[in-house]
């Protein structure tokens, strides 16, 4: 079942007014016309939906694999408030999404979407493997505007290399009409967003660390530069910086440019 604005619409019920969405049959990236559209004036609430994306970019230049009908795949553009830090944003969106998942009645249908769990700084995972992914970007000279881009895996990808199969989970809600889906995580990222408006990521921080996949477990970082580094994930701080504790000491990781994984 493709989205419709309609449907969404109908879905949001009163909410709907503080979106303007367009719903595309097909686009390259939905974070590439939106950061276009947002440079024109797009209004903050602009929503982009793709039911088929055929260039979608994950964090450190990766691609998503999407066929059609088999993921999720959408952009949300937001202003904050001039001078608002960005610290902790991909966590807040993060956040949202478990808490849609978890709250979309259609899990009670038999399927288990509420057991999403996250994995800092933009990873929604399920079982231990990846569910999706956030690509948050700034609008440029203007780091109070945030494109927000979400992919969530409804089932499994026709096109997918081995590798990423064998670390990729689906929702499996084969009823669930992905209109009411996206309804339900736009009102949540309404929720979360505005919240961050107001205070930052400091207040969710318990919250998503009760969702935290990696918590009081040991872990390797490692970068595209430096040697990995081991040692216990202690969670996040209030400014959504990593804690990650090695002989006896915590250090904060503040860069997104790296990859977490179980130790």
């Amino acid at each position: 079942m493709p989205a419709t604005i309609d449907a969404i619409a109908n879905a949001l019920g009163p909410l709907a007014r503080r979106f303007d969405i367009d719903v595309l049959d097909r686009c390259d990236s939905t974070n590439a016309v939106l950061l276009a559209r947002a440079e024109a004036g797009a209004a903050s609430g602009t929503v982009v939906i793709a039911n088929e994306q055929t260039a979608g970019r994950g964090r450190r230049g990766r691609s998503w694999f999407a066929s059609p009908g088999d993921s999720l795949t959408f952009s949300l553009f937001w202003r904050f408030a001039p001078g608002t830090a960005p610290a902790g944003l991909s966590l807040a969106v993060g956040l949202a999404v478990a808490e849609a998942l978890a709250d979309f009645p259609g899990r009670t249908q038999g399927a288990g979407a509420e057991d999403a769990t996250l994995k800092w700084p933009n990873d929604i995972l399920r079982g231990g493997r990846k569910l999706g992914g956030i690509l948050i970007e700034l609008l440029p000279g203007a780091p109070h505007a945030a494109v927000i881009g979400i992919g969530l895996n409804l089932r499994p990808a026709a096109v997918m290399p081995d590798e990423l199969r064998a670390a990729s989970a689906a929702l499996d809600l084969p009823d669930a009409d992905p209109n009411a889906l996206y309804a339900s995580l736009l009102i949540r990222l309404l929720e979360r967003l505005e919240q961050f408006a107001g205070t930052g990521f400091a207040p969710m921080r318990d919250a998503w660390i009760g969702r935290h996949a990696f918590q009081d477990a040991p872990v390797v970082l490692s970068a595209d530069f430096g040697a990995p580094r081991q040692g216990i994930c202690r969670g996040v701080d209030t400014d959504g910086a990593l804690l990650l504790e090695s002989e006896g000491r915590i250090e904060r990781v503040l860069s997104g440019e790296v990859s977490l994984r179980p130790a």
